[in-house]
This record gives structure tokens, sequence and C-alpha cells, in this order.
């Protein structure tokens, strides 16, 4: 079985599958202390690593030059690893069910280049079994290897959360789970080099799953409770703000709040777990019921705006709207899962024209994966609404006076998220509504 020892002398490499917003950082904080291998299917994901450049800002550029990682495109060099770390995405498809093939093509790519005595982990978010019943007879019909005897197998849940700059991979506690006591103690070793904030040895790799498809269903759950909470003080003409700001002076009061959820984990993983319930004969019913809630969340925020309009005395069909912010979340230029394109559908549903802001996303990725126009925020002028979806800190620099030269008389701002104060809004003549 492969040894620590040969790993933290770099007699034996580690090589990271998947260079996105889990893999890449993973891979920079490895390299610290061991021989690292970054592999990624996308060439121009290769080139751009190779020349010192990260479209996801998650590694400051200067570490990513220093980390002395050999990127490549070709699996091949994957045979030159004892320990590969899986860290590809796990999207659902149009159904809302799992999409199993990255992480399958991931599975086959190391399968065929796995050497006798390697440890393969995944990190990418899966239902409880997963690893063990769909990515082990991959590696083994790949390689002609035996599971156990030939190569282990492990799972190390990644809690990466981006564009976080507090909570990163070094400081957030991690979770490891070998196939046997021998595997976690290696898993447990390798990671520790790099997270000052402990391991916790799961005790089985199922277990390890179910941890990380949890930890996001609860967070998904909770925002649902805030949402629905919002639609019913809307109807009773109560800022929900206002409410949560009051109940959060109880000590035990959770800080959660109403808003669009979106990206590659709170709205995708629920459906893993559900779907293998449904599988086992189970139908979930309050985690689906918080599903439901937050996936109609943009469509109700449109058709609120379009509400708001009629009562201003504005026309629908023509008028211009504007958007700022496309990314899944603030100050990220993620775009995975974004539930800000549902607004912006439904509002052009209406004949509205729907102008949309966003500098940090990258302009031909936004056409390409979401058919959406990036424009200046120049361009941002005598329109009906505003609507600032995603509170980017580049938005909130924005004076309020400045929103409101970008506005028609009487035009309307929509905070959703509650980014600017409602004095200053108010003081500035604007007329603002807000989740």
């Amino acid at each position: 079985m492969l040894q620590f020892a040969d790993l933290e002398s770099k007699r034996v490499k580690i090589a990271v599958v998947g260079l996105g917003y889990v893999g890449l950082p993973l891979a920079v904080a490895l390299a610290d202390c061991f021989q690292v291998i970054g592999f990624d299917v996308s060439e121009d994901r290769v080139r751009e690593l190779n020349s010192g450049q990260d479209r996801t800002r998650e590694v400051d550029p200067e570490r990513l030059v220093g980390a002395g990682i050999e990127y490549a495109s070709d699996p091949g060099i994957l045979s030159e690893a004892g320990l590969i770390i899986v860290a590809v995405p796990t999207p659902i498809d149009g159904y809302r069910r799992p999409d199993l093939e990255p992480i399958r093509q991931a599975a086959a790519s190391v399968g065929k280049n796995l050497a006798r005595g390697s440890v393969v982990v995944f990190e990418s978010t899966v239902f409880p079994g997963l690893t063990e019943e769909i990515c082990v007879p991959v590696l083994e019909q790949g390689s002609g290897l035996c599971c156990g005897p030939d190569f282990q197998v492990g799972y190390s849940p990644e809690r990466i959360n981006p564009g976080d700059r507090v909570h990163t991979l070094e400081n957030i506690v991690k979770v490891v789970a070998g196939q046997d006591s021998d595997t976690t103690e290696l898993l447990a070793s390798v990671y520790g080099k790099v997270v000052s904030a402990g391991i916790f040895k799961a005790s089985s790799i199922k277990v390890a799953e179910a941890a990380k498809v949890i930890e996001n269903t609860q967070r998904d759950l909770n925002i649902a409770l805030m949402n629905e909470l919002s639609l019913i003080f809307q109807k009773m003409e109560i800022d929900t703000q206002e409410v949560l700001e009051a109940a959060g002076t109880k000590w035990n009061f959770l800080p959660f709040r109403p808003g669009l959820v979106g990206g590659h984990c709170i709205g995708v993983d629920p459906y893993y777990l559900t779907f293998q319930a449904e599988r086992l004969g189970y139908h979930p019913q309050v985690i689906l019921a918080g599903r439901r809630i937050n996936d109609s969340m943009g469509e109700y925020v449109a058709r609120t705006v379009v509400k708001k309009m009629i009562r201003a005395g504005f026309a629908i069909k023509g008028s211009r709207l504007g958007v700022l912010g496309l990314a899944f979340k603030e100050n990220v230029p993620d775009l995975r899962n974004t539930r800000v394109i549902d607004i912006i559908r439904e509002l052009e549903s209406f004949d509205i024209e729907v102008l949309v802001c966003d500098p940090l996303v990258d302009g031909a990725e936004a056409g390409r994966e979401l058919g959406v126009n990036l424009v200046g925020i120049e361009e941002f002028t005598d329109l009906e609404g505003i609507i600032l979806s995603v509170p980017h800190d580049a938005f909130l620099k924005k004076s309020a006076q400045e929103i409101k030269g970008c506005l028609q008389e009487k035009g309307l701002f929509f905070d959703l998220k509650g980014g600017f104060s409602v004095q200053e809004l108010e003081k500035a003549g604007l007329s603002c509504w807000r989740l």
C-alpha cells in the first residue's frame, strides 16, 4: 500500500483531477508539501494555468506561479501518481437528476492510468454509496485491478466556499474516510499537512458522503424558510429584513436571509440525496418542498417587479430594466447554476428589454452558457427600474444618487438582499423593494 513517507519525500506524486474552484486551490495548497500534478480535460484551462492565470480568482497570481505544479490535459500523466484526488463537478440535468457523466469520465480516465498500490480519493459531491457502488467498478474496469488488494479508495468532501477569503481550505475542518483504517490514516496525514483546522475521521465512506450532502441541504432548507417567510410578510406589508433584524437579537436565532439559491452546492446537493432516497423507496417531502420554494424565487421576483412597475404607472411592454449581477453570489465570477437567469427570462417573457451588468463575469462565458450579452454600467440610462440581484462590492460602492441617476423619474430600485441602507435610498428619493 502507498505510504505517507513516499509522498512526503516527494518520491511519489499526488495528482488532482479537475482544476476548477475546488481542485485548483487544493492542488496549490498540496504543492507546498508534496510534488503535485494538476490534470484537467480542458486544454484551454491548462494553458491558462501554465501562463499563471486563474479565471476563478480563487488563487492569488503570485501563489499560483510559485506553486510549481505540473499541469496537463493528457490523462496519461496520472500513471505517475500514487495518490489521485478527483475534484470534478457533479451537476444535475434538466430534470433535476444527478448528472454522473463528469465523475464517471474522470473515474474512467483514472482507471486507465491507475498504477497498482495507488489510492484514489473523491472530493466531488455525491449521494451516499456512489464512490463504492459506481466509481469503484469504473476504476476496476479501466485498470484491470481489484479494489482492496490492488488499490484503495477514499472520500473527503470538499468544503470550498467560492469568493470566501476567511473560510479557506486551510482553516476548515477536513472530513476524511477510507475503505479501511490504513487508507483513512493516510488521508488524514496528507490533508493534515495543509489543513490547520483539524481532521475528522469518518467511520466509513458512506458516512463522509452523507455528511457532505446534508451540509448544503440544511442550508438550503433554512434559506427556503426565510424565502417563505418573505412571501408571507410581503402579503402583510412587513419588511422581512426588519423582522429578521429584530428576531436576530435572540442569542440562538440563526442568521439566514432570503435570496436566490444557486451555485454548485446548495441548489444542487439536495437533489443527490433525494435521488438516492427515492431509489430506495422513500419520497422526501421537507427537502423537496424547500427546493420548490427556492427554485421559484426568480420567477417571484420578476413578477413582483412587473406588478410594482404597473402600480407606478409604467408601461410593461418595451420598458427597459437593468440587472446588476449575473454570478450566483456576490464577489465571484462563478455562473454555475445562477438563478439570476430566472429573473431575466421571466422579465423577457413580458417583452421587457433587460440590460445585464456584471464586471466580474466573463462576457464570452455569459453569452455561451446563458445567452446573455453583458453591458457596462454606463449603458444604464433612463431605465424604468434597476434590480440589484447580486451585491458585488463594486455595486455597493455606488451611491444612492448614482443609482437614481440611471433611472427615469419615479424609476424603481429593487435591492433583493438589502445591500443598501433604506434610509440612504429614501433620502435620495428612491422607491425600494427587497426580499
